[in-house]
């Protein structure tokens, strides 16, 4: 089986994120592989016949992504050239070959998975799938998992989506598999990357947090100078949360941090609000408050540029706080400001269920 993706696109339009990457990652969950991904500018009809007609002699599953305004021309042209019809979903199937369009540019068309699970599922592919979710594994370590997993099993595939450290690799394998082979290969990734893993199935950070948080029952508070309220923001897009999660303060400035969180202004002026001392006092100054069971600080340097005390960019301490102490992290990210925010976010809430684990 041969599979091709053809990408109608507007050339002028640059991004830094290539359009046809959910599409990947949609049919790579159903164990299924682009043989050729082909970008073609909508305007360029006879570039876009070209690749049309490779797409009817060498590949049996064709996926096309463009904008809703090409539906009627490619409808026109296609269906004569399969001797088949589309149906209202945008798919066209015969014996041997199936064409899908998926229109980049509406909400109601056909999501990427389900057209991906429809291939499978004519091609008779069937693929289960386990997961394993970490946060700061070095990619290394990731791919001699990954080597030791497959030769287990050399069948496996194994997808690897990391999304400013939090990494989520997807196991994809033949249901024919015995289920004693599929858990030597989650045992083998389970050992290999332990100090990384919040989670063994397909569920967010913040998500696995709250169910510990609610198992322990324990409430969380947040203390955030450089993440602007991010791990909040996480934590409240969790249906459910207001059970554990009690407050959390955007103590940007140093003012903020004396008044509102007992932080030393000598602590501030001789060690600086981005330090060990400052990071382990916002935390503790949410524990000594009695409101909650376990607090998270942060303080850093996001960038673009340092501040006057020349500690570099991507600078940061994370201080995550319990009533019998407090912990405090130190790292040194690289990357713009989105991401060193971002990245922190993810090592936060990945440190305070490390904590309570």
């Amino acid at each position: 089986m041969k599979n091709c993706l053809v990408v109608l696109k507007n050339k002028k339009i640059f991004s830094e994120v290539p359009a046809y990457n959910p599409c990947l990652k949609a049919f790579a969950s159903e164990g299924l592989y682009f043989d050729k991904i082909a970008i073609v500018a909508y305007d360029n009809s006879r570039d876009i016949v070209s690749q049309l007609k490779d797409c009817r002699e060498s590949f049996n599953c064709t996926v096309i992504m463009c904008p809703r305004s090409m539906e009627g021309a490619l409808k026109e042209y296609l269906q004569p050239l399969y001797g088949g019809s589309f149906d209202m979903s945008g798919s066209m199937e015969g014996e041997s070959y199936g064409v899908y369009l998926h229109f980049t540019d509406v909400a109601d068309g056909t999501p990427l998975d389900k057209i991906a699970a429809r291939v499978s599922q004519k091609f008779g592919k069937k693929y289960g799938k386990s997961y394993i979710k970490t946060v700061g594994a070095p990619r290394q370590e990731i791919l001699k998992a990954v080597e030791a997993a497959k030769k287990i099993n050399p069948a496996l595939e194994c997808n690897i989506y990391e999304s400013y450290g939090d990494c989520t690799i997807e196991i994809v394998y033949s249901e024919s598999d015995s289920k004693m082979l599929v858990d030597n290969v989650v045992r083998t990734f389970a050992v290999a990357l332990d100090a990384y893993i919040y989670a063994l199935e397909d569920i967010s950070l913040a998500e696995r947090l709250f169910q510990l948080l609610k198992l322990r029952r324990m409430k969380i508070s947040c203390a955030e100078s450089f993440t602007g309220g991010g791990i909040g923001q996480r934590l409240v897009e969790v249906p459910g949360i207001s059970e554990v999660y009690f407050e959390g303060l955007n103590t940007y400035s140093n003012e903020s941090k004396i008044a509102r969180l007992g932080v030393k202004e000598m602590t501030i002026k001789t060690t600086g609000a981005v330090s060990d001392e400052t990071a382990f006092e916002m935390a503790e100054g949410l524990i000594r408050q009695g409101n909650c069971d376990v607090a998270v600080a942060t303080t850093g340097i996001a960038g673009p540029k340092s501040d006057n005390t020349k500690k570099p960019v991507g600078l940061c301490y994370i201080a995550v706080g319990l009533k019998d102490g407090v912990s405090v992290y130190k790292y040194n990210f690289s990357g713009d400001r989105k991401t060193v925010t971002e990245t922190a976010i993810n090592y936060a809430l990945f440190l305070v269920y490390k904590k309570i684990k």
